[in-house]
């Protein structure tokens, strides 16, 4: 099954968008930092073969979607209004949302904003960085220089599938050759004669402002549809992991045993079970 391909407009961005299936019941999929909706493919194909429409984006500056451009940069803020006016281009009355990792930061933002259409919020590794120590002057200055510097450098390009695949292994060193040749085109482009990653290098720098619990838990709180927490047994887990999952109103947790953080790409299957487990009943009810 190959996903139906668009580039649908939002916030004055093309999104790359894939779709997979034709359900009535849709789960729209929101995937971490230096990734792309094309990794989620297993997780899509068998969410499909379970009666679901799946769609899943590149958020800005990932995968083909466009990079924010000329003076724009990457604020969680930004990500929230592209979800937002993605979900009116697609048309979704009624959907579930399942996000990762930074793509679950955002989803929780976006949940808590409390948007028509929004049925129910699966948050894989999704409940936010750790709390930040550093103040503003400093971060806004490191923030400041980094970008200057990451818009000053020349990107290196790859010589190779092989090598774009050897240098994601030092940040995934389980990363099998299967998975790679499953995974790795969906995260790179060719362009001028060269292979890149697929994001934005300012991605790389530190957002300006400190991460503020005190706010992000009022998005938590302010969610108003049921909630799927999933973690990995071998993934990350933040500090105060249960508060945060406290704060949600109408919350559940499942956990992937022998799973790290990346687990669409390793356990794709089990986490599409999980998901649809949890969706299913709640979407039926809404439709």
């Amino acid at each position: 099954m190959s996903p139906r391909e668009r580039f649908v407009e939002a916030n004055g961005l093309r999104h790359h968008v894939l779709e997979w299936g034709q359900g009535e019941a849709t789960v729209l999929i929101a995937h971490g930092w230096a990734d792309a909706a094309g990794t989620f493919d297993l997780v899509a194909r068998a969410l499909a073969d379970r009666g679901f429409r799946v769609v899943a984006f590149s958020f800005r500056g990932f995968g083909r979607t466009e990079w924010a451009g000329r003076g724009g940069y990457y604020h969680f803020p930004d990500y929230v209004l592209d979800l937002s006016e993605l979900t009116e281009a697609l048309g979704l009355d009624r959907y579930a949302l399942v996000g990762h990792s930074m793509g679950g930061a955002a989803s929780v933002l976006f949940a808590g904003s409390r948007p028509p259409g929004l049925a129910a919020l699966v948050l894989a590794e999704g409940l936010g960085p750790p709390v930040s120590s550093d103040g503003y002057g400093q971060r806004l200055r490191e923030w400041i220089d980094g970008v200057r510097s990451t818009r000053q450098k020349a990107l290196r390009p790859m010589a190779s599938l092989a090598e774009a695949t050897a240098r994601l292994r030092v940040q995934h060193p389980d990363l099998s050759d299967a998975l790679a040749e499953r995974i790795v085109p969906h995260l790179v482009v060719e362009r001028d004669g060269g292979l890149f990653f697929a994001f934005d290098p300012l991605h790389k720098t530190r957002a300006p402002f400190p991460f503020l619990l005190p706010l992000f838990s009022e998005a938590l709180a302010s969610i108003a549809v049921p909630t799927l927490v999933v973690s990995g047994t071998r993934g990350f887990r933040n500090a105060d992991h249960e508060a945060r999952v406290a704060a949600i109103p109408d919350v559940r947790e499942a956990h992937m045993d022998d799973v790290g953080h990346m687990m669409h790409w390793h356990a794709p299957e089990r986490f599409a079970s999980l998901v649809a487990e949890f969706v299913q009943p709640i979407l039926a009810r809404s439709l």
